[in-house]
């Protein structure tokens, strides 16, 4: 919701907040906060309304340069009553002497800044009520849009019905395989039913030009039919004309009430076979209403549906996804719309080759490769063809303000699928622009980028982590993102955004300095104030400080490029929230230490950086929910302060350090995802780690066997796990010496064993007591032993421990991947592994050439 209404979502509980007793503000303060929550709140009301208005119709500039001022002062705000928190709140420990000390010294501190809060919002208020006056001056709450020009998105949209057929390259196969495989099946009493095809897809991927084309091609077969558009603001009243005068009845311009035309059309219908496109469907509520009319008789009807949004698509059934262009036919569409033929190439080596870079931008949606084509086509004959097509290319995803016409209207109809977002999934989906082009984005990480962001809120019953799932769902469900892997769980592990999609989005974040970036095609750090920065370079001349630009107001730094060196000063960027520096190896203990002085910082991602130990300075970022310390070289404990990170959400310290799981980590009450290493699995570990409230994500991964031990550990109602849903086992050395009773982890979904491979066992069976998990979903069983008996005994047990389950959890068999040196090697088959590498060593060490992992 930030794009839209700036900082104001989050700073209302805080100003909430600062109104409660023990910050003792001072009366008249107090007064000018209740005067400002209420100001703010109406402003948020008239920023969402903003938000809504059609992209045709956008609201006057005054208006837009009102909203931005609301922004900008809603951060400054924000910061400023951070700042006052982090001051105030003292977490020294107030019965040792030291914390009497501090305490006692405190007092005048404390006072000081209560007065500063009290001048800095008496500041904050004489410009809320500047704001506020423009905000009377302009109408704001009276917004009368102002329609761009005669070009609008359906106009755009419709172009598709009337293109001709032999330029509608692709079409015809898949026009094809709907009609065989979906609509006229060779079976009498299939022929009788009505049947539904509902085509979804991207914006701009041709569903439109595809049903018209099905249409054409059924239509002569059929006693009526009819095409109609239902876009994003549908008026059903003239939907229901435009049906009835299709289908023959020409007499209805004076019936205004719906029930009535509902009832002319089923009454039309009833004896006749039809064939109906209902294209554009946005809301399957509008759908519900349209079917109302559309009566299942037993002729053999066809309804034909398109739509963006994959949930709309199976609720109204026979969901196709329509898919891209290939290569081949890419190159086709690109010749045809630019020479006329689709023999014949570009006038030049250097042209074609770039014909092929524009081709991979353009990922096979035909409505980017006829809106490019289009635009080359003027530049065709003459001799600096490559040097245009070279511009043209660097345009392409850049989200610059100077782009073609025809790259603009392009913009608006994948803008439709934005504007129809709610507020802050268009904050979520313009994050996405901090990414570099064709990047594979892992899932997991984005999530909690989000969270870190604070772009995430908290729902009843559900972690921050599972709420942004739902996001991140819901983006791919209105085809604004493409999921990549999917794992065998039929989730997706990471996405992909399109590269139109991308220009879209980073010119809106440009527009709403939302996000800057550094390096890439962009030539940036223009704005004077910037927020958000994302580096894609390591070239000292791309990051150089102009000077007229602040980092002072900067909340977010992600770095991409694993060759970059700290060419700003960490103290820089007073009031950072977000810092992700993963894989930069340049990253030591000293730049650690400067990390932990700034102590607004919410995420903190250190992952494969050169940093070998945590400084005691960790205890001040007291408002941290991420931190990441995965694949360092940290081998000292942590340090005693840690346990002062209660807001910690999310902790990873895979592959580096090996724990000890301190009692001090039941004190992290916040914490929902933990993943550690431990030396060997102890019951005492067992016990800490069952007692952190909150956990809901778990992963552990065991270095060494217990030496000695023959029974398993027993988990059972004592060992706590109150809220644990996802539980992962990890070791190469180490089997599964866990046995679950009854009444463990009563909340418990799903577990996955990644362990192996073994060639003997420590244990007389394989009971892991799966069966007592009564909450249990799912088992990803990676546990491999060499000899193939084993293998079947222990496979069998976790079968039979499942059937007897009350939830009948499945069991999954993931992938296992094999990496010697430097080759990887991808296995299904247990016995393929074992065949292979049974001549290895049982105890095989970390660093040598086999390396086996579930994925």
């Amino acid at each position: 919701m930030e794009v839209i209404t700036g900082a104001i979502g989050s700073l209302l509980p805080k100003l909430g907040n600062l109104l409660k007793k023990e910050y003792n503000i001072q009366k008249r303060v107090r007064g000018e906060i209740l005067f400002l929550k209420a100001e703010l709140e109406s402003m948020e009301t008239a920023l969402v309304k903003i938000s809504e208005a059609p992209i045709d119709q956008p609201p006057d500039t005054q208006v837009k340069l009102w909203a931005r001022d609301v922004r900008e002062l809603s951060y400054e705000l924000e910061d400023n009553i951070d700042k006052f928190m982090v001051r105030i709140d003292d977490p020294t420990n107030p019965h040792s002497f030291m914390g009497f000390i501090y305490q006692c010294l405190s007092l005048l501190t404390k006072a000081n800044n209560r007065h500063k809060i009290g001048s800095e919002v008496k500041g904050i208020k004489n410009r809320i009520q500047e704001v506020s006056e423009r905000r009377r001056r302009y109408r704001v709450d009276n917004i009368v849009a102002q329609p761009l020009g005669p070009i609008t998105i359906d106009s755009l949209r419709l172009a598709a019905l009337y293109t001709k057929t032999t330029e509608l390259i692709g079409t015809d196969e898949k026009s094809q395989d709907i009609i065989k495989e979906r609509l006229m099946v060779a079976d009498d009493e299939s022929n009788k039913q009505m049947k539904i095809v509902s085509i979804v897809g991207f914006g701009g991927l041709g569903k439109t030009a595809l049903a018209n084309v099905v249409y054409k091609k059924l239509r002569e077969n059929f006693d009526c039919g009819a095409f109609v558009s239902v876009s994003h603001n549908p008026i059903m009243v003239k939907i229901f004309k435009d049906l009835l005068s299709q289908l023959g009845n020409k007499n209805c311009d004076n019936i205004n009430d719906e029930g009535r035309l509902i009832m002319e059309i089923r009454e039309l219908l009833e004896i006749k076979r039809y064939i109906i496109v209902i294209d554009d469907i946005w809301d399957i509520r509008v759908w519900e209403r349209i079917k109302r009319a559309l009566i299942e008789n037993e002729y053999g009807s066809i309804i034909i549906t398109t739509t963006r949004i994959l949930d709309v698509a199976k609720q109204v059934g026979g969901d196709y996804k329509l898919r891209p262009l290939s290569s081949v036919d890419s190159r086709r569409l690109f010749n045809q719309r630019i020479f006329g033929v689709e023999e014949r190439c570009p006038p030049s080596q250097r042209a074609l080759d770039i014909s092929e870079k524009i081709l991979r931008k353009c990922g096979g949606v035909p409505l980017a490769i006829i809106t490019i084509a289009s635009m080359l086509a003027s530049k065709k004959e003459e001799e600096c063809t490559h040097q245009y097509w070279s511009r043209v290319y660097e345009s392409m995803g850049s989200g610059l303000e100077n782009s073609s016409d025809a790259l603009k209207d392009m913009r608006k109809i994948l803008s439709v699928s934005y504007y129809d977002l709610p507020p802050h999934l268009k904050t979520c989906l313009l994050y996405l622009s901090s990414y570099p082009e064709d990047y594979e984005i892992e899932i997991n990480e984005l999530i909690w980028r989000w969270v870190g962001e604070g772009f995430i809120r908290d729902e009843q019953g559900k972690s921050l982590y599972e709420v942004g799932e739902d996001y991140f769902h819901e983006l791919i469900n209105k085809s604004l993102i493409q999921p990549h892997h999917i794992d065998v769980g039929n989730k997706a592990k990471s996405c992909r955004i399109h590269d139109m999609v991308l220009d879209l989005i980073t010119f809106l974040s440009n527009e709403e300095n939302f996000l800057t970036l550094v390096g890439g095609q962009q030539h940036v750090l223009t704005p004077s104030k910037i927020r958000r920065l994302s580096f894609h370079t390591s070239k000292k001349e791309d990051v150089r400080q102009p000077s007229n630009m602040s980092l002072s107001h900067v909340r977010s730094v992600i770095v991409f490029n694993q060759a970059f060196s700290p060419l700003i000063e960490i103290s820089g960027f007073p009031v950072l929230r977000v810092l992700d520096i993963s894989d930069c190896k340049q990253i030591k203990n000293q730049h650690c230490k400067d990390i932990c002085s700034l102590s607004h910082l919410r995420y903190l991602r250190l992952h494969g950086t050169s940093i070998t130990k945590i400084p005691m300075e960790i205890g001040n970022l007291r408002f941290l929910q991420v931190l990441d310390i995965s694949r360092t070289k940290i081998v000292k404990q942590l340090p005693s302060t840690f346990s002062q990170l209660t807001k910690l959400v999310l902790l990873n310290m895979l592959n580096s350090i090996v724990c000890e799981a301190p009692r001090w980590m039941s004190s992290l009450l916040s914490l929902s995802s933990l993943s550690i290493t431990l030396g060997t699995l102890r019951d005492e570990y067992i016990q800490v780690l069952g007692s952190i409230s909150s956990l809901s994500d778990l992963c552990i991964h065991v270095e060494n066997p217990t030496q000695g031990r023959n029974k398993r550990l027993v988990i059972d109602r004592a060992s706590k796990f109150l809220c644990l849903k996802r539980f992962t086992i990890r070791s190469r050395h180490s089997e599964m010496d866990l046995l679950f009773a009854h009444g463990a982890m009563e909340k418990l979904q799903k577990i996955e064993l990644q362990l192996g491979p073994f060639r003997t066992t420590e244990f007389a069976d394989f009971d892991f007591g799966i069966e007592n998990l009564s909450s249990l979903e799912y088992v990803s069983n990676g546990m491999v032993y060499y000899e193939e008996q084993r293998q079947q005994a222990l496979d069998a047990a976790i079968q039979k421990a499942l059937h007897m389950n009350p939830n009948k959890p499945k069991m999954i068999r993931p992938k296992v991947t094999m990496q010697i040196n430097s080759y990887s090697f991808e296995q299904f088959s247990v016995q393929i592994l074992r065949e292979t590498f049974s001549p290895v060593p049982f105890h095989t060490k970390r660093n040598q050439c086999l390396q086996i992992t579930g994925k």
